[in-house]
């Protein structure tokens, strides 16, 4: 069975970090979360295409996936998966009387083309004979930056109601110079997570090659399932500073070793010696957090006479890649539908898109105060972002050309009665006027101008001429005029009935009304 096929967004991922940073395919596999032969395979597809870096901006996402697909799907040949040596071992750690060829047995229950006995106990007992190995990991100046979330939090009450609320430790640590940073944030979610990111490349003042995060879901597995990697926000993080992320390994800690010793220590040397008070804002627990923060940084090893921050100073600072002349916008990811009336779904409210990508599924981008539509990687049209939910933002060129007349205005309701006639325009100007709001004419008003088409522009002018001199002014009644007849009949001027018909000598007449007045 052939291999599923990767994301444009991941394969132009792959090509970054090998022809822009210049990893090797194992780190570019780490760093996406793929196999190292995935890697070999579309780097091998595109040197075939004859595809360069960076790829030329008017190249969409299609057009890639023909150049690098166009020959017949390539097939891997099917691995055989290896056994799940840990529980194994951990049946063996459990049950005294468990036996290898047991497991195997079971083994071969779920997996019939698995391996043969034989092969089963020799990968086994090399599985076993590494447990105990512990890889010295020497980090280069300027190559890495670990980071993770401290276990403890800190307790912050608020002064008017007393509430508690615990605030999260964000800690980053650099590989070489053991350099840390340290700072609390309100919570965990993936816009507090890329604010302390880039809060801590300007502490260091400079970018490191690799990014280590924990194996966690803000960081590496967006809660939608469209992403089962990296968050997109946290990729596209990495490629305004010019990192790659290279998360740990799920449950091995050891990957992550600085950050976790680092984490250890800012527990013990700031969070322990902040225990004893008490804070009422994030800005004052994060002033006392940085205070103590230069006092660790400039306290000397135990086994080195030096510190961490003559380390940095050093060494490591002068390796660090330098910052982007502008800090990263945060912006969130989602995927979304173009409904039936061409607009997509971001936060309850609706954007409009071309009509012709009506049912087709595009990428939102999020920012603060714009909303960016992207279809296979290409911008299809960029919104200023409304907060008001259950409207409509609706570009006019979006609709088609039979909905493009919908959007009107009373003044513009009144110019196309015009073209009719006046009286059109009258009865058109008290339908709208008869409403609560003017809005709520409009429908009838395009059923009024309809009409026209139907019977003639000048039956409905001459409807609209007899509604008016009767104040009938509706769709329902100009439309009953016109299938009745009415209109054709001669308009009978309307008499005023006198307001008082009696005379008696308490009614005053014209006359009195005609007098000068006396000052």
């Amino acid at each position: 069975m052939p291999a599923e096929r990767l994301s444009m967004r991941k394969i132009k991922e792959i090509l970054r970090l090998k022809f822009e940073l210049g990893l090797k395919n194992r780190e570019i596999a780490r760093s996406c979360l793929i196999p190292h032969t995935t890697v070999a395979n579309y780097l091998r597809r595109a040197r075939d295409a004859g595809l360069t870096w960076p790829l030329p901006p008017d190249l969409d996402e299609g057009t890639l996936e023909r150049q690098l697909f166009a020959d017949d799907p390539w097939a891997r040949p099917r691995e055989t998966r290896l056994p799940d040596f840990a529980s194994i071992h951990e049946e063996f750690r459990r049950h005294r009387h468990v036996t290898l060829q047991l497991l195997w047995e079971e083994y071969k229950e779920s997996q019939p083309d698995g391996y043969q006995y034989s092969r089963f106990c020799e990968l086994y007992n090399r599985w076993v004979q590494k447990l105990d190995l512990v890889l010295r990991q020497d980090h280069r100046v300027g190559e890495k930056m670990f980071v993770d979330h401290a276990g403890p939090t800190v307790p912050i009450v608020d002064r008017e109601t007393g509430q508690v609320h615990e605030a999260a430790i964000f800690v980053a640590v650099l590989g070489a110079s053991n350099y840390t940073y340290a700072e609390a944030t309100w919570n965990r979610n993936l816009s507090s997570w890329i604010g302390s990111h880039i809060r801590t490349v300007e502490f260091f003042q400079g970018v490191p090659a690799v990014t280590v995060p924990d194996n966690w879901k803000t960081a590496v597995k967006d809660p939608c399932y469209y992403e089962p990697d990296l968050n997109p926000t946290y990729r596209d993080f990495a490629q305004h500073y010019g990192t790659v992320i290279i998360p740990a390994r799920v449950r091995k800690p050891r990957d992550k070793a600085k950050v976790e010793a680092g984490v250890l220590i800012v527990e013990r040397w700031i969070l322990a010696a902040l225990r004893k008070h008490t804070f009422h804002t994030l800005a004052e627990l994060n002033l006392a957090i940085r205070e103590l923060l230069v006092k660790l940084n400039q306290r000397k090893f135990r086994k080195l006479d030096t510190t961490r921050e003559k380390l940095f100073e050093e060494l490591e600072r002068p390796a660090l890649k330098p910052l982007p002349p502008e800090p990263f916008t945060f912006a969130e990811w989602k995927k979304a539908r173009a409904n039936i009336d061409y607009h997509v779904e971001i936060e309850r409210h609706y954007y409009s898109v071309p009509y012709q990508l009506v049912h087709q599924e595009v990428e939102a981008r999020i920012a603060a105060a714009t909303v960016e539509i992207f279809l296979k990687g290409r911008r299809i049209v960029t919104h200023t972002r409304s907060f008001v939910p259950g409207k409509h933002t609706t570009l006019p060129e979006h609709r088609p050309k039979k909905h493009q007349n919908l959007e009107w205005t009373a003044s513009r309701m009144v110019e196309r009665g015009l073209v009719i006639g006046t009286s059109t325009a009258a009865a058109l100007e008290r339908i709208m006027e008869s409403r609560k709001h003017p809005e709520l004419g409009y429908r009838s008003c395009l059923g009024v101008l309809r009409l026209g088409e139907r019977y003639g522009r000048e039956r409905l002018e001459t409807a609209c001429r007899r509604a008016v001199a009767l104040n009938a002014c509706s769709y329902r009644r100009i439309k009953s005029m016109l299938e009745t007849g009415l209109d054709r009949q001669p308009l009978e001027p309307v008499a005023t009935p006198a307001a008082h018909t009696d005379v008696h000598a308490n009614v005053r007449g014209a006359g009195y009304y005609r007098k000068t007045e006396v000052c």
